[in-house]
């Protein structure tokens, strides 16, 4: 992966990702932060139904956009996170991020994905 880039990913930032629609079959774009823990880029969102986060359910593959002082489109693959111990460990992470203190709130309703990027050689 190009040097620029692995620094990029290797810290929190906004983003977009480009998802396909589930009913529509149409590219739709969002922005959103990302979070690396451990080497691990995660998204997340706030609490409630989001619809990157059913796209991604339905089509996992997706376009990460890096867009601050980089600018690159990756190719990626999202895994949703379900387990209960790694939702918690992951969440409460991103809570001290936001400064949240409503972490069971988070792992009950909020999206949560980890970003696997399909081009190491991009």
């Amino acid at each position: 992966m190009d040097e620029s880039i692995g620094r990029a990913l290797e810290r929190g930032s906004l983003i977009d990702i480009t998802t396909i629609g589930r009913r529509s079959g149409e590219p739709k774009r969002v922005e959103l932060v990302f979070h690396n823990f451990d080497g691990h880029v995660y998204i997340s969102g706030m609490p409630g139904p989001r619809d990157w986060y059913a796209n991604l359910k339905a089509n996992p593959n997706f376009t990460f956009h890096l867009k601050r002082g980089v600018s690159a489109d990756l190719p990626a693959r999202a895994r949703a996170i379900t387990d209960a111990g790694e939702r918690r460990a992951i969440m409460e992470k991103i809570a001290r991020v936001w400064r949240r203190t409503d972490v069971d709130v988070m792992i009950r309703s909020s999206p949560l994905i980890e970003v696997e990027f399909l081009d190491r050689a991009a």
